[in-house]
């Protein structure tokens, strides 16, 4: 796709926190144009400087785009903003929905949509948003195989790798197996070094053992620093995790899943989110230990 037609078909992107804000400085160093709404007008200033487009409604985002990219909390915020769209949504609208929601709502909005002629992928992201800006995240798209194959050039410019996980659905299925695997590595990490520091081993120095052998994660590169300093500045909210969290015990619960860390794990969640941490970053799962 040339740089001119960029220009002439913009990307659409609902939703500019801090997922939306990063997709969109991803897509404007690929040389896309993009045009942006948030509730919260706030965020069109970044976008602006950016030298994208802020609009001041998701219809004038619909009106403007063929392809539209949704970075919202939830599926219902999600079938809620479609709703809302109604006749705006052009038939041949590729919708690109990085929400991380519930698989069967997922895949029954993208039934709906279909019947319209509207395109539609649940493109869940593994990673942060600093991940993002730094376009080293997953993306795991359900939805029909050529969709996923128009979506490609958008995709591509904010992730490194993407999957095809089957229809639409299966994204959001996949994304919770991850971020469970994913969550139960933080507070594992967590826990091991809160039960460092009180002990008496340096937590710095364990966590340089940690990375050398062979308990060795990605997230102790990713967020045991942040552990250490208590920096909690969020690249991925605990609020968010606490939802995935509720998310997967939902599913689990209709397919008689066995997931007993995961309700431990939603416990410490909880407490913590009552504590003050909710917008704190995801490390922050650490106070649970100390």
């Amino acid at each position: 796709m040339s740089a001119r037609r960029k220009s002439k078909a913009p990307i659409g992107i609902i939703g500019l926190g801090l997922m939306g804000s990063a997709i969109a400085a991803r897509l404007r160093g690929a040389g896309f144009a993009v045009v942006g709404h948030d509730l919260d007008k706030s965020k069109h200033a970044a976008l602006k400087r950016l030298g994208g487009r802020a609009a001041d409604s998701a219809a004038a985002v619909a009106d403007a785009c063929d392809c539209l990219l949704l970075s919202l909390p939830t599926t219902s915020i999600v079938a809620s903003v479609i709703r809302q769209l109604g006749g705006r949504l052009r038939r041949g609208t590729l919708i690109i929905d990085t929400t991380t929601g519930d698989p069967d709502a997922t895949a029954k909005l993208g039934a709906q949509l279909a019947r319209r002629g509207i395109r539609y992928l649940d493109a869940t992201v593994v990673g942060s948003s600093a991940q993002v800006r730094e376009g080293s995240v997953l993306v795991l798209a359900g939805g029909r195989l050529a969709d996923y194959s128009a979506a490609q050039s958008v995709l591509a410019a904010f992730s490194n790798q993407t999957f095809h996980t089957g229809p639409c659905g299966s994204g959001a299925r996949m994304k919770l197996v991850v971020n469970l695997v994913l969550g139960l590595n933080r507070a594992v990490l967590a826990e091991g070094l809160a039960f460092a520091e009180r002990v008496g081993v340096a937590p710095a120095h364990a966590l340089e053992v940690l990375k050398a052998g062979a308990a060795y994660s990605r997230v102790m590169d990713i967020k045991g620093g942040k552990m250490l300093a208590r920096d909690f500045a969020p690249q991925a909210r605990l609020a968010q995790h606490l939802k995935d969290v509720k998310l997967i015990l939902q599913l689990g619960r209709r397919q008689n899943a066995k997931l007993p860390f995961s309700r431990v794990h939603r416990r410490l969640l909880v407490s913590l989110a009552g504590a003050g941490f909710a917008d704190a970053d995801n490390s922050a799962i650490i106070e649970a230990f100390r």
